[in-house]
């Protein structure tokens, strides 16, 4: 991703408006950014509405009340935000893959957020998060993740029927066999020191070095697959998440 942001132009997409007709008040909906504060993160959306050939992006303040109805939108039991990508939709500069993913700024600001697992201070990641699509090609979508650049460091994805934590130069983290679609599930990584900690089900499953910098987090909806990997226009992946915390604290 490029180090300037891209704005997106869909302003109008959600309204965040409801007339109960004359000389009624006005009630502000429920929007995805009700959820889990959107505030610190830059969104890429699957599609490119100003034809320069690359996904677009929503910034804050149109973030926090924006919604679409095909990839970016508050879930019908409305506890939860509902990513979705296809196949064949936009990506963004220097990566492949489609996605409706947001991306870490550094707080308070529009600068996208750099830090290194050793600097001090203690990185927590927790996710409760669903999967409820996958192509059938390619069965790979990542729910969330630490990313160097557009490297991936550490993934939540589901790969074919597992549900796996990907590492960097390791070997993957089988979560679990045989994931059954629309299942919630909790994890959360620690990054301190110059090395990882991964918790499953409120468990530590395992700890092992990690010595990057320049990482930031991502979460929602990115399909590896593309229709020249064989997956045609109707494939997709969607994911829900339910709750997202990330923090950067004193050790």
């Amino acid at each position: 991703m490029a180090a300037s942001v891209k704005v997106c132009s869909r302003v109008g997409v959600s309204l965040g408006l409801l007339l109960l007709g004359a000389g009624s008040p006005v009630y502000s909906l429920n929007y995805a950014g009700d959820v889990f504060s959107l505030a610190d993160w830059i969104l890429t959306i699957p599609i490119d509405d100003d034809g320069d050939g690359l996904a677009d992006e929503v910034v804050m303040p149109t973030l926090r009340n924006f919604e679409d109805p095909d990839f970016f939108h508050l879930s019908g039991t409305g506890d939860s935000i509902v990513f979705r990508a296809d196949c064949d939709d936009a990506t963004p500069l220097g990566t492949e893959f489609p996605r409706c993913q947001l991306r870490e700024l550094k707080r308070g600001t529009k600068t996208l957020a750099k830090w290194g697992s050793g600097d001090g201070l203690v990185h927590n990641l927790t996710i409760t998060a669903a999967f409820h699509g996958a192509p059938e090609a390619n069965p790979h979508v990542v729910v969330a993740g630490i990313y160097e650049g557009e490297k991936e460091i550490i993934t939540v994805a589901l790969e074919g029927h597992q549900l796996l934590l990907t590492r960097d130069g390791l070997d993957p983290l089988v979560l679990q066999e045989e994931y059954v679609m629309g299942t919630p599930f909790e994890l959360m990584v620690i990054i301190d020191h110059k090395r990882a900690r991964a918790f499953f089900s409120n468990a530590q499953i395992a700890e092992w070095p990690l010595e990057n910098d320049a990482l930031h987090y991502r979460a929602g909806c990115e399909v590896q697959s593309t229709p020249s990997l064989g997956d045609g226009a109707e494939q997709y992946g969607e994911v829900e998440i339910r709750a997202l915390y990330i923090t950067h604290g004193s050790s």
